[in-house]
């Protein structure tokens, strides 16, 4: 069957999709997923002490561990998200959590540097399919109004992971080795996947009103497909500017915990809970901001903009501060806390403002790109490139420059709101329709 859409004239359905409870359970799965995923992908940061003595690794191979992560899902979050567009965004998410689940419990056996290597590499398999496909999923399911807010408190998810990773490492590699850490957050990411199967999908909508303005072969539907992002100049600009802010996240969010075992003694346990401290600002921050930003730029979505390009330069003064000025100890850990909170003010706002402007029928593909940016050129260089020049100048120095990139994502903000309105004006006339869920539909 064809898909319904409206004219240009039509006004955008401002309300559930699929009804308020399933909209909402849909969210609560979707967060859920994500809270384990960055669980999964950062408890290894707090046990890189252990790690580094056992196979006498430099801090540019750490690094690495963090970084082929967010190669992986860069390189694969493109191909599942087209597949997703066109199949079904519930299924994909069901198989890569799975994916991602296993191949954390199977890091418990890696026995060389090499070995855990390709088996982090394979959780980025596994997140390939979730990231990108659940925002798409829920910015369809919720009324637009609300992206803001909802992304915001989604991402906060990735913060909260975060710290609970750090901390359960830790902790955990106290006591039953440092092995052990993976075993135990690997495990509920598996029940989730299967749970995940009771979400209500929404149906696939065409790119183009009619099928035959398509090229009726892959390489013209891709080629569609991807002219259109790519003729879209506010999605390219923000996956740009998300990449930037993202490098001083990842970075420091990966480094805090090694800092704090060497500049001040902290043991591992220690260390994780203090970085916790850290990222638990930085997911108050990614809420708060979502808010903030939502109730400043409901009358003109274009103040997103230069709204979150202050905030990037906020978290630059902050954190150049930070780790340049002549605070110590607990001083200057509370202006790390503080450097936190804004640091990640673009974590759920910059997913909405994606939304905005990608067309409906694209936009698990739309939100991949964004993945793909913030991913290969934003949390995969973080890691790798602070480990790199913490091997030439020092950590302190490298936690010192890093924050520079922020000067960078808030150029790149101001230049998107120039386009902003234009794109947003395109997209707005599609309506969408509720699919069954998957299990109703194997029921059938």
């Amino acid at each position: 069957m064809m898909p319904t859409t409206t004219t240009a004239t039509s006004t955008v359905r401002d309300d559930y999709l699929v009804g308020r409870t399933q909209a909402w359970f849909a969210f609560a799965m979707t967060f859920a997923l994500m809270l384990f995923d960055y669980i999964d992908r950062q408890v290894i940061v707090s046990l890189f002490p252990h790690i580094k003595a056992e196979w006498n690794l430099s801090d540019k191979e750490l690094g690495a561990l963090v970084s082929i992560i967010s190669i992986v899902v860069a390189i694969g979050g493109i191909p599942v998200a087209l597949l997703a567009d066109r199949l079904s965004r519930v299924k994909s998410i069901v198989a890569m959590a799975a994916t991602w689940s296993l191949a954390t419990i199977f890091c418990m056996f890696a026995g060389t540097y090499s070995q855990l290597f390709v088996a982090r590499a394979v959780v980025g398999v596994g997140e390939t399919g979730y990231g990108s496909v659940g925002a798409a999923l829920l910015s369809n399911l919720f009324p637009k109004r609300m992206r803001g807010t909802l992304m915001g408190a989604l991402f906060a998810a990735g913060s909260l992971g975060s710290v609970l990773g750090v901390v359960v490492g830790g902790m955990v590699s106290s006591r039953w080795g440092w092995q052990a850490a993976f075993g135990v957050v690997g495990l509920p990411g598996l029940v989730l996947a299967l749970l995940y199967l009771l979400v209500r999908d929404y149906k696939t909508v065409e790119l183009a009103p009619q099928r035959n303005q398509i090229k009726p072969s892959l390489r013209g539907t891709l080629r569609h497909i991807f002219g259109s992002l790519a003729a879209t100049p506010t999605l390219l600009w923000v996956c740009a500017a998300a990449a930037m802010q993202l490098i001083v996240v990842s970075a420091i969010w990966s480094w805090l915990p090694s800092f704090l075992n060497r500049f001040y003694g902290a043991a591992p346990a220690q260390a994780g809970k203090q970085t916790a401290m850290v990222i638990l600002a930085g997911a108050f921050g990614c809420f708060i901001w979502g808010v903030v930003i939502d109730r400043l730029s409901l009358r003109r979505p274009r103040n997103k903009l230069p709204l979150l390009a202050a905030l990037c330069l906020a978290s630059l003064a902050v954190l150049m501060f930070a780790f340049n000025g002549p605070l110590v100890g607990a001083a200057q850990l509370r202006l790390i806390v503080l450097g936190g909170f804004f640091m990640t003010c673009t974590v759920g706002v910059v997913p909405g403002l994606a939304m905005d402007v990608i067309h409906p029928g694209v936009r698990s593909t739309g939100a991949a790109v964004l993945s793909l940016f913030q991913n290969l050129f934003g949390l995969a260089v973080g890691p790798f490139l602070l480990g790199a020049l913490s091997d030439w100048w020092g950590l302190r120095e490298a936690l010192a420059v890093v924050p520079l990139f922020s000067i960078l994502a808030a150029c790149f903000f101001i230049k998107a709101a120039r386009s902003y309105e234009r794109d947003a004006a395109r997209v707005m006339a599609v309506k969408l329709d509720a699919a069954e869920s998957a299990t109703s539909l194997a029921a059938a």
